[in-house]
Order: structure tokens, then sequence, then C-alpha cells
């Protein structure tokens, strides 16, 4: 299941006000920055009331091949539709996948992203 359009991150000025101002966090196959709030100018006319938004990076340091980052993507933004219903208010958040990514599998995925999520105060731990 892929996320949603309207929760996506798209345009290159997005990911660097998320880079420049957003909270780090950090595991093993995950690195996030999450920025609470962004200006109302910044955000994209076409979307959903909620200012969440989600951006995926993957380098070409990750694998060579592009079948692969692909499928790291395609789990990563299926992790984030189960956790979407549970993140509450306006926030962008760019996801860095690390090298470390493809010996990682689907659940892996989905608890560090939780774990880091809540660790940022974007979820709220149960």
């Amino acid at each position: 299941m892929a996320l949603p359009r309207q929760y996506r991150l798209r345009s290159p000025r997005s990911f660097s006000k998320v880079y420049r101002h957003g909270k780090r966090a950090a595991k093993r196959y995950l690195a996030i920055k999450a920025l609470k709030n962004p200006s109302p100018d910044e955000s994209l006319s076409s979307g959903p009331s909620s200012g969440l938004r989600f951006g995926v990076s993957i380098s070409r340091k990750v694998h060579k091949r592009a079948v692969v980052r692909n499928r790291i993507k395609r789990q990563i933004h299926a992790a984030l539709g189960r956790l979407l219903p549970r993140v509450s208010g306006d926030w962008w958040i760019v996801i860095n996948v690390r090298t470390t990514a493809t010996a990682c599998e689907y659940n892996e995925f989905l608890r560090e992203l939780e774990k880091l999520l809540i660790e940022l105060e974007v979820l709220h731990g149960n």
C-alpha cells in the first residue's frame, strides 16, 4: 500500500526547510528529521487540511540498484500508512534510509519508525 499523495513531501524547498529546522532522531536503519507546524505559506496548496507530510530519502550508497531502493521505499511507505492514524498535529517529516537497511524487513521498519516517531513526540506511546 502506497502512502497517499496528499501526505507526501514533494518539493526540494520543503525538504531543505525540514533539514534546517527539524529535530533529529536516528536508529540502526533510519534517521528522521521532523518539523512541527511548518509555516502555512510553505505548505502545498492541494492536500488535506492538516499539514502532515512525509518524505523518504534514499541514496545510491544504500544500494546501487534502483529496484532495491524502490522496494525499501515501498516498505517504508506501507509502514507509514499503518502509523498514519496515530499521528496527531501538523508535522513535516523526512526519513533518511541508512546503508544497513538493505538487510531490513517490513516489520523491522515498522518497529523502528514507531520508536523514532515516539522519540520525536510525533506519536504518543501506548
